[in-house]
């Protein structure tokens, strides 16, 4: 079953609108009579609209009712782009689509949310924000039922059932099916955790790990283990915990038959074997084989210490520092 249509052009999408509203002025029903069905109305005049396009893209056979809008659509696959922004130099195939970029830069926002108020530079973008309070998820994955807001990002995600990891990394040629993965990936090269905590000061390289790390300062703890009662902040922290009842460990090494309960926690055990170390400093070049251990060395440069004692306000570096020094205060010896 097919579940998204293909995109079309928003030429030819403008200029059946406007037509369309034509003919539903001209089907107003008269004083005693009986109102045509809208919808009967729409798909008559849809469907006579289409087999009237005599002009025909010789590339990908689209066709369009007017010469103009066919000139248009061939920059497509001409790659011409005649309207620049001044400002930033980006080129486009439409004025429309310049004059919604241009937005950007006058920072004009006049497309609200009825919900939350929260702002778009354009009508489409709105729709796309609106889909989160409507939950609306109408592009769907046929391999796997997943649903998404914008066909864009379905396009994305089929890309982890092809195979295809079009994104490489620089640094380690690590690929990725998404830009956007690629892009936090580089963090751990660059060492740049631009989320911050604004409770404790810890930083993340992006905002799902963030907003997973809040639930530590609200405390809350909305998913509870069956078998022990054991409350977990995140979901996937409590399925990674019913995994030690029932004594899956579904991802295996195969260079020493140890056994884990997730794929990320295998990847991070291969290192051991295989000796790779992805993430180096970018201060001195050493390198490391966790992106945990890298931040912990750059501390030696930044002179940053993250963790301080509550009783005297003296700060640490590493954790465990801090974990000793708190013996002073407690009197308890540390295990040697």
């Amino acid at each position: 079953m097919k579940h998204t249509e293909e995109q079309r052009d928003p030429m030819e999408e403008n200029e059946e609108s406007e037509e369309l509203s034509e003919v539903e002025e001209k089907h107003h029903a008269k004083p005693g009579e009986k109102p045509p069905s809208c919808s009967k109305t729409k798909k008559n005049f849809l469907k006579k609209r289409r087999a009237e396009k005599s002009f025909t893209c010789t590339q990908c056979g689209k066709s369009f009712s007017y010469k103009n809008h066919l000139n248009v659509h061939m920059r497509v696959h001409t790659g011409e782009k005649p309207f620049k922004c001044d400002h930033c130099g980006n080129r486009f195939t439409q004025k429309g689509s310049l004059d919604l970029h241009m937005m950007i830069h006058t920072g004009e926002k006049p497309f609200k949310c009825d919900q939350c108020e929260k702002r778009f530079s354009n009508k489409q973008l709105l729709k796309f924000h609106e889909r989160v309070h409507t939950g609306e998820r109408p592009f769907i994955c046929g391999q796997c039922g997943k649903g998404y807001t914008q066909s864009s990002h379905l396009k994305g995600h089929m890309r982890i059932h092809i195979g295809q990891k079009p994104y490489v990394c620089d640094h380690c040629e690590k690929t990725f099916s998404g830009k956007n993965n690629l892009d936090v990936h580089m963090r751990t090269h660059t060492g740049e955790r631009p989320f911050a905590c604004d409770q404790c000061g810890k930083t993340f390289l992006d905002s799902s790990a963030l907003r997973k790390h809040l639930t530590v300062h609200t405390k809350e703890k909305p998913y509870s283990c069956s078998s022990c009662g054991k409350s977990f902040s995140r979901l996937q922290s409590l399925k990674s915990h019913q995994k030690t009842h029932t004594g899956v460990g579904a991802h295996m090494c195969f260079d020493c038959g140890k056994t884990f309960t997730s794929p990320s926690h295998l990847k991070r055990h291969q290192i051991i074997h295989t000796g790779e170390k992805p993430y180096k400093c970018s201060r001195c070049d050493k390198r490391f084989n966790s992106s945990g251990h890298l931040q912990r060395h750059e501390r030696i440069h930044t002179g940053e210490k993250p963790h301080t004692c509550e009783q005297c306000g003296k700060s640490f570096t590493h954790k465990e520092g801090l974990k000793a020094h708190m013996s002073i205060h407690t009197g308890e010896k540390p295990h040697m």
